[in-house]
Order: structure tokens, then sequence, then C-alpha cells
């Protein structure tokens, strides 16, 4: 497989934004079985909603990274910066823009999802072609696996916090 990475890039979109919309909703499909609300919202809180960018971002990365780490060396640090960019801008571009208009909008919320993912793996693509993150790649990899822990805890036992806490309750 040639790994082109603009091919890649715009197939990790397509996928993070289709997966991701879909695992939305996995939760209540599946019965709010507790093994499907540790990788998909569990409720409408900020932090649950990363959730639906980090999880297929980081399976698509996976398969890539598997597939190309021969014939593209920084293939790993491009999309696990990319992977901490886009995860973390989804809250926030939510409390800029709910801050400017005082309350959120559904139209706004799926916006932040979908430039988010964009950036994520725009980000990815230039980093992974130029190198510049390739020093950090094993620092990236402890903070990908940080956050996945955290994931994991927090749907469980969230702490105090308003990004943990749901807006619409």
């Amino acid at each position: 497989m040639k790994c082109k990475y603009l091919k890649q890039c715009v197939t990790g979109v397509i996928f993070v934004l289709i997966t991701g919309s879909l695992s939305h909703f996995v939760y209540d499909w599946t019965g709010q079985n507790p093994i499907a609300g540790l990788f998909t919202p569990v409720n409408e809180s900020i932090w649950e909603h990363m959730k639906l960018l980090f999880f297929p971002m980081l399976a698509y990365s996976l398969v890539i990274i598997f597939r190309c780490r021969q014939e593209s060396p920084c293939i790993a640090s491009g999309l696990f910066s990319g992977l901490l960019t886009g995860t973390f801008l989804i809250p926030l571009f939510y409390y800029a823009y709910t801050g400017i208009l005082g309350k959120n909008l559904l139209v706004l919320d799926i916006a932040v999802f979908v430039m988010s993912t964009v950036i994520a793996f725009w980000l990815s693509c230039k980093l992974a072609q130029s190198c510049q993150a390739s020093r950090c790649t094993f620092l990236l990899c402890v903070l990908v696996c940080a956050l996945f822990i955290c994931f994991l805890l927090f749907t469980e036992h969230a702490p105090d916090a308003a990004i943990f806490m749901d807006p619409s309750a």
C-alpha cells in the first residue's frame, strides 16, 4: 500500500465524521451497555463528546501507523499530534462560542466536531510530512495513553468540573 498523506487525511476525516457521529448514539442503542459507554458518550457533557473524535481517530491512526510506519517514519507523531489537538479543540471551540452567544446551538455543536476533525487531520498530515514532531513521538504516545485512561476512568467517576457536567441536565 502506498502511503499518500492527502488520501489518508481525507479518508480519516470521512471515517471519523461518520463513526464519530454514529457513536453518539451507540450507548443508547446498546441499552446503555457499560462497555459501550467507555468508548462512546454516556451523556451530553463536553468531556463525553470529546470521545466522538478521540476513539475513531485513535482506531484509524493505529491502522495507518501499522500499515505505513516503514514508508512514513513520522506518521505516528503526526497522527498523535493531530489526535490530541483535535480532541482538545472540541471544548475550546465549544466554550468559545457558548461564551460569546450565552447558549449552545446544535448546528454549532456539529460545526465544532467537523472543524476539530478537519484541523486534526490537516495538522496530522502536515506534521507527518515535515517530521517536525518526530522527536516527541514517545511523549505524544504517553499523552494519548493518558487521555485514553482518563476517558475510561472519568466515564464512571467524573470529577466535579463543568466539562464533565451535562449541560442539558
